[in-house]
């Protein structure tokens, strides 16, 4: 199958999201389609799969025009689409998931188990995974779940497969494992899609890259024949010549000093200091209790015993109004479900652990609250028509930015940052890295957690790395390898 899309314009009111794009991904490769957020990546694969319609263009399979009406019409026809966040049904069996709104029945109406499970097993085989059919497939890990929607989609004969930031959660073992199905897939004549910002995945494994900018596409390229700093600058429009701001840290004082840190079965004896100007990481394995440790120490969860100090001053810290009163924030991995008010406005995510500061005789300063809130949204170039826009119709990197305005505008003199480049185009990275050092460089401590191992060699001070709910070791990371971290991460020693 080849599918040529030409031409595609798609406006959305007055704003123009698509404009003249073109784009062609063909049976047997594997395609990145790259861009920041808002480029258009979205939308272009949501018109491809009739989920919307074009104002203009045409989609071409196999030199003739097409046009689906919706996704099960996309998928009927070869194509199908793993979106980042998956819709499974946890409580249901992944047999059950398998073939919802597929069910198979016999003459008599009643669901065929056996024949199902047949073909489930066979796409499974065609995978090669043994994945058991009649577990909840919410007990499963993300990286297994995803499996199973490749399996889902092959069931339709899918000729091209859609993959949305499909490694975004995924452990380095499930990575490995998404690549070795890839290529399997590709050699059996199944062209790919793969939606990525990850710029180490998108040079290992796929064989052309298109990249888009502002509603359109601005190159493409056979993967060997460009390099790294090509594709950031044609994402962004400019070069950045280092992606990782230097570090230059002046260190004060120790903000943050946490004691035999225990949670019984969770993890166990964490200690360790982070001072003011310092960018402390957090690595380890996805498991290993590294998110843990962070949200006991926020009084998200509990802990059973040890102590924590802030400016050496020891505090009990039962919940998360104890922490911000401590001037200590927390970016949460889940922006989403725990970092955000999705149907609340920019602003009034901005300001709530703020909002007391503007209080005077019971009530609020409205113009010292606007001046604050723009004044937050300019520094950190969140890209929004207006302050009152919903957190949850932003982009992902734009909701990062508005998550790391509320705990910079809090006056946070500890920050910790989980994850907090996840899923953010290679331009807001840099404009959040180029923040931190703002940030210590007023004296913030920051914590970093991170499962990108270069971002954690590149852009930090010191890494602690957590293995099985221990701290396994700190190195400074001048002196730090990709070999010397993953041995600790696995439980080694660095002096054996």
């Amino acid at each position: 199958m080849k599918i040529e899309m030409k031409g595609i314009s798609k406006s959305f009111g007055k704003n123009e999201v698509l404009k003249d794009v073109n784009f062609t991904v063909k049976s047997g490769e594997v395609h990145a389609l790259m861009g920041e957020n808002g480029a258009g990546k979205s939308t272009l694969m949501n018109i491809l799969t009739g989920l919307l319609d074009a104002n203009g263009g045409e989609i071409l399979v196999d030199g003739q025009p097409v046009k689906y009406h919706d996704a099960l019409d996309a998928e009927h026809s070869g194509i199908s689409f793993i979106h980042q966040e998956m819709n499974n049904f946890g409580e249901m069996t992944v047999l059950e998931n398998m073939f919802l709104n597929h069910e198979i029945k016999n003459k008599f109406g009643i669901l065929d188990m056996k024949k199902m499970r047949t073909q489930a097993q066979k796409v499974l085989q065609r995978l090669d995974v043994d994945i058991p059919l009649n577990v909840p497939i919410g007990t499963l890990s993300v990286g297994t779940q995803q499996m199973i929607e490749i399996a889902k989609s092959l069931m339709n004969d899918t000729k091209i497969l859609i993959l949305d930031e499909p490694s975004a959660a995924l452990s380095e073992k499930e990575i490995d494992s998404l690549f070795d199905i890839i290529r399997g897939l590709k050699k059996q004549g199944v062209g790919m899609i793969y939606i990525s910002h990850r710029m180490q995945e998108i040079f290992e494994i796929t064989d052309q890259i298109t990249v888009m900018r502002d509603g359109l596409t601005v190159a493409s390229y056979a993967t060997a024949d460009v390099d790294v700093h090509q594709i950031i600058k044609d994402m962004v429009g400019r070069d950045l010549s280092d992606f990782y701001p230097d570090r230059n840290p002046k260190y004060g004082e120790t903000r943050l000093e946490v004691d035999h840190f225990t949670s019984k079965g969770v993890f166990e004896d964490v200690s360790f200091s982070v001072k003011a100007g310092e960018i402390l990481a957090f690595s380890g394995l996805m498991g290993a209790g590294r998110t843990e440790i962070m949200r006991a120490i926020f009084g998200i969860d509990r802990h059973d015993s040890g102590t924590i100090k802030i400016n050496g001053k020891e505090v009990n810290l039962k919940s998360p109004y104890d922490s911000i009163k401590h001037s200590v924030g927390f970016l949460t991995e889940d922006r989403k479900d725990e970092g955000l008010i999705l149907d609340a406005s920019i602003a009034n995510n901005i300001d709530l652990p703020s909002i007391d500061g503007f209080v005077k005789h019971g009530v609020i300063d409205q113009k010292a609250d606007n001046d604050f809130v723009e004044m937050l949204i300019k520094r950190l170039t969140v890209k929004a028509t207006s302050r009152e826009d919903l957190a949850g119709d932003l982009s992902g990197g734009n909701q990062q930015k508005v998550v790391l305005a509320k705990w910079v505008g809090s006056g946070s003199q500890v920050l910790i940052l989980d994850e907090p480049t996840r899923g953010v185009d290679v331009g807001a990275k840099r404009e959040i890295y180029d923040l931190m050092n703002e940030l210590t460089d007023r004296g913030v401590a920051i914590i970093m957690i991170s499962s990108d191992l270069q971002e954690v060699l590149g852009f930090s001070d010191r890494i602690a790395v957590v293995y099985e709910g221990h701290l396994n070791g700190e190195i400074a990371t001048k002196d730090a390898t990709q070999e010397n971290v993953m041995t600790l991460a696995t439980g080694g020693k660095l002096d054996e």
